[in-house]
């Protein structure tokens, strides 16, 4: 019985670490051309070491507004030719022997996990020196990954305090700041805003097309669903 209580008390605040860390809104935006070239930098940078974008072509980043001799100059360190896909460095097969698992594919993350998680998981990294790493994550705990962009954002501690009040538990985030890096806070969250932008762009290029097009599609088929409406009283306006 003291067991079942027990339990019943840890629900509330079971629940509530389930909801897990509150998400920040991403501020992307697919239009910004500007957005996406500096995402795509970063990204050729800091993250084409480990996780490749397997359904994107060094030649899909001309869309971006870029020319052929800035993506060869600037951005295109795997491959020696535009119409190859952007790859990793070294074989998975490495990755997976020398992390325990080989780092995933990046391409369709966006769709998959969200613009919201990926902003608010790239600016929640600290440090744990309990983890392999020396890293961990508020939204991802025990995430095998390092902290890329440590460099840029510095490096931060984290105190998660759970208390009571009213009968409610609640979870309070503490961060510190351990060491500043190279950017101000406002510039790392630019620098993330970017990245993510790229990464919504990379799994789903044809996406800003696509939403106004669904939009005119959905203005016809209602237009046709009156005429198939009066159609269909003139059809039958006799039977009984």
């Amino acid at each position: 019985m003291k067991t079942l209580l027990a339990l019943l008390a840890a629900v509330p605040l079971a629940a509530f670490g389930a909801e897990g860390y509150r998400l920040d809104r991403s501020p992307h935006d697919p239009r910004d051309l500007v957005s996406l070239q500096s995402g795509a930098r970063t990204y050729m940078n800091y993250c084409l070491g480990c996780h490749g974008l397997q359904f994107m072509r060094y030649e899909g980043l001309k869309e971006l507004g870029l020319s052929e001799a800035q993506i060869r100059d600037n951005l295109m360190f795997t491959a020696e030719k535009l119409g190859e896909p952007v790859k990793i460095a070294f074989n998975p097969k490495d990755a997976k022997s020398w992390f325990g698992v080989a780092p995933p594919d990046l391409s369709v993350v966006a769709r998959s996990r969200g613009p919201d998680w990926l902003y608010t998981y790239l600016r929640t990294f600290y440090r744990d020196p309990k983890s392999p790493t020396g890293w961990n994550n508020a939204v991802f705990p025990n995430v095998g990954m390092p902290h890329a962009l440590w460099a840029l954002q510095g490096q931060r501690g984290l105190e998660v305090v759970a208390n009571k009040e009213g009968g409610h538990a609640a979870v309070q985030y503490k961060w510190s700041e351990i060491a500043k890096g190279t950017q101000t806070a406002a510039e790392y969250d630019a620098t993330v805003r970017d990245l993510v932008n790229f990464l919504v762009y990379v799994a789903e290029p044809s996406g800003i097309e696509r939403r106004p097009i669904g939009i005119v599609v959905l203005f016809v088929l209602g237009v046709l669903f009156v005429f198939a409406y009066l159609l269909k009283k003139e059809y039958w306006k006799d039977v009984k």
